[in-house]
């Protein structure tokens, strides 16, 4: 796609706010309708013609490991488990692979996100303004209702669980080669390797105004699995 073929899942994580889950296995094994996670992010993107996948496991991936060898994987799509460190921050675990996608541009993303993002649209993007690295942002629901006041205090309405106004880092990150000379194995890829893209500005922001979950605590969890059984999961873009 656009000339990228590669996705690196960061599968490294303890998922410590998902502990009615993960104290016996990794957050990306944590299911959603039967299937692990990191399974939906795969899928979504060889929905997308993306082949070869490198999960960067840490915390119990000798799970994650078993489950992507014992899977059965669309035509062509190749999953490779590469054992990273149990600590290993964000950044330092994409740092530990560098000589397996040191050639071309490539995805990388979480293992707990899910989203109807247009990956063409993104590679495409990416490939138009040649900087060297693109982030997907999104406008996330706000976790309650909202209220609107008037003056005296009087209560005009409500508006129940708004997007945010302000733009967050959504995952589905678009690559160049040269983004690993940002990197160290210390480095957390959310703080100085993305905040020193951004000063060079060798960063673009890919708005994405469509559906975007990250199951990051137990509600979220339930919330996307009640999508899924209900046959309403917007990320499901293969048969």
């Amino acid at each position: 796609m656009g000339g990228i073929d590669t996705v690196v899942i960061l599968c490294g994580g303890r998922g410590t706010r998902l502990q009615e889950q993960t104290h016996a296995i990794p957050k990306p094994l944590v299911e959603i309708g039967g299937r692990p996670i990191v399974w939906h992010v795969i899928r979504l993107y060889a929905a997308a013609g993306l082949r070869r996948f490198l999960l960067l496991t840490g915390y119990r991936g000798e799970l994650i490991e078993a489950f992507a060898r014992e899977c059965e994987w669309p035509a062509g799509v190749r999953v490779e488990c590469v054992p990273t460190g149990e600590d290993t921050p964000t950044g330092g675990r994409i740092k530990k692979v560098e000589g397996l996608v040191a050639d071309t541009a490539f995805y990388a993303t979480y293992a707990d996100g899910v989203a109807d993002v247009d990956l063409g649209a993104l590679a495409g993007f990416h490939r138009a303004h040649g900087a060297l690295a693109t982030m997907t942002v999104v406008r996330p629901e706000l976790q309650f209702g909202i209220v609107d006041l008037a003056g005296d205090g009087v209560v005009a309405g409500f508006h129940e669980k708004p997007r945010s106004e302000h733009w967050i880092n959504g995952g589905f990150f678009c690559f160049e080669p040269g983004v690993l000379g940002y990197l160290t194995e210390s480095s957390v890829l959310e703080r100085e390797p993305l905040e020193g893209l951004a000063g060079d500005r060798a960063l673009r922001a890919f708005r994405h105004t469509g559906f975007w979950e990250c199951m990051d605590t137990y509600k979220d969890a339930v919330a996307l699995n009640d999508l899924w059984e209900g046959g309403r999961a917007p990320w499901k873009t293969w048969d």
